[in-house]
């Protein structure tokens, strides 16, 4: 079992909040570990130049583990699920606004091929009048039963439920049979969550049929929200919104 034993330390170097009627994008990719790799790193330049973001939500992400992250101007938080002595794997959660906490979750149960966890992130970005902005960075368990599954999402839930404001929760979910499906999107009325609905979505990452990857939200103006071919980076496409407040 690799479960980590090390919490990577959090990088915060912004003061910035969110002011009311702001706008921000939000970009959401699984890398399939890529992140450390030239060529990953120059189609996440392309994206973010044509799609302006203000927060990244990045699942498998592998960085070195003596080494910054390759993009320097941003604040993150790591949520590891695997770390070797020149690696860490996990959730990335970036922004250029301020965090006021960052909070790290290990799937309880692990998975059946490795004996891995899966990780999410919760993070606190401050609005006025001392509320925040919830985001949640998921990369959900697979390769267990569909009774595991909802567990894991009854726990995210019972977290959800005591924040009061605007909430984002997006990520890849692995929700590849209707059971799946089904537990997830009874999560999501459960806590209020709607679905950002994207165009071309048919660049979305899909197993049996099913999408995998999805950005909900909640208290908050959905702008646009949209797919993003880059099929020869990633085996996911990045998948983005844009909010106001």
């Amino acid at each position: 079992m690799l479960k980590p034993k090390i919490i990577v330390p959090e990088r915060f170097i912004h003061q910035q909040s969110i002011t009311p009627g702001a706008e921000f994008g939000v970009l959401c990719w699984n890398t399939q570990k890529l992140t450390q790799t030239l060529k990953f790193q120059l189609a996440l330049a392309r994206v973010l130049d044509q799609f302006p973001s203000l927060f990244l939500l990045l699942q498998e992400a592998k960085l070195a583990s003596h080494r910054d992250w390759h993009l320097p101007h941003w604040s993150y938080a790591i949520a590891p699920n695997i770390q070797t002595k020149r690696s860490t794997y996990g959730v990335l959660t970036a922004s250029q606004y301020a965090f006021t906490d960052a909070q790290p979750r290990l799937t309880r149960h692990r998975e059946g091929m490795l004996a891995t966890h899966k990780s999410y992130m919760l993070s606190y970005h401050p609005l006025p009048d001392n509320e925040s902005l919830l985001i949640v960075n998921v990369h959900a368990i697979n390769f267990v039963r569909a009774r595991h599954f909802q567990r894991e999402i009854e726990l995210l839930k019972a977290e959800l439920l005591h924040h009061k404001g605007p909430l984002i929760v997006a990520g890849d979910f692995n929700v590849w049979n209707r059971q799946r499906r089904l537990h997830l999107f009874r999560f999501c009325r459960s806590v209020g969550l709607r679905t950002a609905n994207m165009l071309d979505a048919h660049h979305i990452k899909t197993y049996r049929e099913h999408p995998l990857d999805f950005i909900f939200y909640r208290d908050l103006g959905l702008k646009e929200a949209t797919a993003i071919d880059t099929t020869s980076v990633s085996d996911h496409n990045p998948i983005y919104a844009r909010f106001v407040l």
